[in-house]
């Protein structure tokens, strides 16, 4: 029986990666003075890796961009990752990230009934708490009994380190829960974790391998503008509520 709903975020709660966390990075390298620009193809590219750092850091070994002289590189780069964090904040301040077609539909509808919620992502906690705030409220952090967020555990995505702490924490077995995710490293994640997973694609992860999920649609749908299932059991009325979630579980 269906306990709990856990949300990636980015790219699942919003199209966060393009318009957002891209955006802040380019602005992040301009602040401090780099000729890089990750323009949506390379981006796209980086997506491949799991972390904002990491991220950096693969950049750094696979294109070679010309570097400052720095004695600590891992530092340097864990201070351009929080100027990038800052940057994006402040695009969501601004409110130009929206959240995802059904997404705040569905989380209303599983607060209505108390169903559990969490958030298993490898973002940083500001960048979760800051997407949650710009979108649903100021308390809306509080609707999530655990964001398991950034570095609170030493693998990220895929490995299904995220999912077994945050089963710890809420002392839930995998088969009382279901994620949502929108790349095949989340899936993996998840699945590895034992955990069924649902996924909404996005521009960024539409050629992804979703081997593993229960279901796969373009987003979680709202009446009227219906998703579009593109692999597993479609919803009835086309859009994904608590009773078609309890139902792929049950199934």
């Amino acid at each position: 029986m269906l306990q709990a709903i856990l949300f990636d975020v980015d790219g699942t709660l919003a199209d966060t990666e393009r318009d957002g966390h891209r955006v802040a990075f380019n602005l992040a390298f301009q602040e401090a003075g780099l000729d890089w620009r990750w323009d949506i193809p390379t981006y796209g590219e980086l997506l491949t890796v799991t972390g904002g750092k990491e991220r950096i850091r693969h950049f750094i070994d696979t294109h070679a961009p010309t570097l400052p002289a720095v004695n600590d590189l891992a530092g340097w780069i864990a201070g351009l990752h929080k100027a990038k964090t800052a940057h994006y904040l402040e695009l969501l301040q601004r409110g130009e990230i929206p959240l995802r077609p059904g997404v705040k539909r569905l989380i209303n509808e599983a607060r209505d009934v108390g169903m559990r919620l969490a958030i298993t992502t490898t973002t940083t906690p500001e960048n979760v708490t800051g997407l949650l705030r710009a979108t649903l409220g100021d308390d809306s952090p509080e609707w999530f009994e655990v964001i398991a967020a950034g570095d609170i555990v030493p693998k990220k995505k895929p490995a299904p380190d995220i999912y077994t702490w945050t089963l710890g924490k809420m002392g839930l077995a995998p088969s009382e829960t279901i994620a949502l995710e929108d790349s095949a490293n989340g899936v993996r994640s998840a699945c590895a974790a034992n955990i069924p997973v649902l996924v909404t694609i996005n521009d960024y992860t539409t050629g992804d391998d979703f081997d593993g999920a229960i279901t796969v649609h373009s987003q979680l749908g709202e009446p009227g503008a219906p998703a579009e299932t593109l692999a597993g059991p479609a919803p009835d009325n086309g859009v994904v509520d608590l009773q078609y979630l309890s139902g792929l579980l049950d199934g």
